[in-house]
């Protein structure tokens, strides 16, 4: 007789809640049941299956007829197989100064495709034209890396958003100096659902020629994309995943995770509970003595100014991060599955311990 294994142990206390980041949280319902109905039997590896051609149809319903879209374990896999695409050996790529790309992915555009980030300083952590203006130069001269791509990100790292009318400005700036427009959207459904509007309003119409589509945060597992929006633009993103070891052979779970995020608004709806308890903390705590809001909150991310030992007295029962420890400005992140008690009862930790001086 064969004895029924014992349910795996759970590890951790599922009650418990951080605002250190949208990576914290688990995975959505959805994307739980849409794993367990891609399992069982067999279906082609590699891209071939029942799951993926269902998701480059969903994608391009979203994005338009021509885009490609290519699934990959994560979010700095994204964003590298995208520039290695867009970018010749001799290009470089100019990006925000704050961009995650730059201060977050461990050099992997530089150690893995030797790519050149070309950095400009913002405010807010959006590009412009008059800012891109200040790298794009040196075209055709030998000893400069030529800046042939722009990366922005959409929400930024910041939390700020860019509108249409900015994302079409930067394209049309790119384009005419022969530069692709790349965006990493790791959160990008938390922009679409802040925008109101579809994901493709804002990429596709706008003139993006890239994206690095986001899941994970919110709230798939190792499920992100590269979505090439002008094939004619960009070619040999397939021979780029599998050198850069990003090919799934059992992709099938990788898209049916994503597929699941699309369909029902389930990411919009996951992105929108985010924002709004983003936007419920900053009402909160907006106007406390001893804290300051440094930056715009239009996503699910709240920066503000506490004192470093504040900080470290609420960090006691909630996890969170400093952003800058030179200033003690602090990041606060939403996730889909934060609740407007847990924001509440966060809120009123850290005017309790600024209260007690």
């Amino acid at each position: 007789m064969t004895t029924r294994p014992e349910p795996a142990p759970q590890l951790h206390d599922p009650q418990w809640r951080a605002f250190a980041s949208d990576n914290y949280a688990g995975m959505l319902p959805e994307v739980v049941e849409a794993l367990v109905a891609a399992n069982g039997g067999h279906q082609p590896s590699y891209g071939d299956d029942a799951y993926t051609r269902r998701l480059r149809s969903v994608v391009r319903g979203e994005f338009g007829a021509r885009a490609e879209v290519f699934p990959v374990f994560n979010g700095t896999a994204a964003n590298v197989v995208s520039l290695t695409a867009m970018l010749p050996r001799w290009g470089a790529a100019i990006v925000a100064e704050s961009a995650h790309v730059h201060n977050d992915e461990g050099g992997a555009p530089e150690r893995v495709s030797g790519i050149k980030l070309l950095t400009v300083p913002t405010a807010d952590g959006k590009l412009t034209p008059e800012s891109i203006a200040t790298q794009a130069y040196g075209f055709g001269d030998v000893h400069r890396a030529q800046p042939l791509a722009v990366s922005l990100t959409q929400s930024t790292e910041l939390g700020t958003l860019y509108s249409v009318d900015e994302i079409v400005s930067i394209c049309e700036y790119s384009h005419k100096h022969r530069m692709l427009v790349h965006v990493d959207g790791a959160r990008l459904w938390n922009a679409a659902a802040a925008l109101g509007l579809s994901l493709g309003e804002f990429t596709s119409a706008a003139g993006v020629d890239v994206v690095s589509l986001g899941g994970t945060k919110t709230g798939a597992m190792g499920a992100e994309a590269v979505v090439v929006l002008d094939p004619d633009s960009v070619s040999g993103t397939d021979y780029i995943r599998k050198f850069s070891m990003q090919l799934s052979s059992k992709m099938r779970f990788i898209s049916a995770q994503l597929v699941a995020l699309f369909e029902g608004d389930t990411a919009l709806d996951a992105a929108a509970n985010a924002n709004a308890m983003a936007t419920r903390l900053r009402g909160h705590l907006e106007g406390t003595p001893g804290l300051t809001i440094t930056v715009p909150t239009q996503a699910n991310a709240v920066f503000a100014m506490l004192d470093p030992v504040v900080a470290e007295r609420v960090r006691e029962t909630w996890k969170f991060y400093t952003w800058d420890d030179s200033t003690g400005e602090v990041r606060w992140m939403c996730s889909f599955d934060t609740t407007a008690s847990d924001v509440d009862a966060f809120a009123a930790a850290i005017k309790s311990e600024l209260a007690a001086g």
